[in-house]
């Protein structure tokens, strides 16, 4: 059974946690908010989802040192059809970890993970997503009529 569209004040249709995580795992590219030298810092990473976590490379520097100390981050990944004024945007949070060596080569051989950046003695480092939110602008006939007043 279908849940029916929710959307918030501003029309945009809101999305459940499992379609969050579905919508991720259709791009390749999200970007990584974290903390570095005690201001906010954001990277583009491309990852993978494997189930509810995200997954991606890394070399030794800072993304790798946030993931030891298990600091918890935002991911945002979104795609955008500028002809058609449509599109969605996930942001999820959660803990980083290291994923160990072990765990690094069966993840490797089962999921489609590829840096896209040539690294000395790349890392996996996972995103546990704690919580998931996500909005999509839908089509104009798609979009609720209320008023001001009115909200979901």
């Amino acid at each position: 059974m279908t849940m029916p569209q929710q959307f918030d004040r501003s029309r945009l249709e809101i999305l459940g946690p499992a379609e969050c995580l579905h919508l991720l795992g259709s791009v390749p590219l999200g970007r990584l908010v974290y903390t570095y030298a005690g201001l906010p810092a954001v990277r583009l990473v491309n990852f993978v989802v494997d189930d509810d976590t995200i997954v991606f490379s890394t070399g030794p520097g800072d993304k790798f040192r946030a993931a030891e100390r298990g600091d918890v981050v935002a991911f945002e990944a979104d795609s955008v059809n500028s002809e058609r004024h449509t599109g969605w945007t996930v942001t999820a949070i959660g803990h980083l970890s290291v994923v160990t060596r072990d765990e690094a080569d069966a993840l490797r051989r089962n999921l489609p993970l590829h840096s896209w950046m040539p690294m000395d003695e790349p890392r996996l480092i996972r995103l546990g997503v704690e919580s998931v939110q996500g909005r999509r602008l839908v089509p104009w006939g798609q979009r609720p009529r209320f008023g001001s007043s009115h909200t979901v």
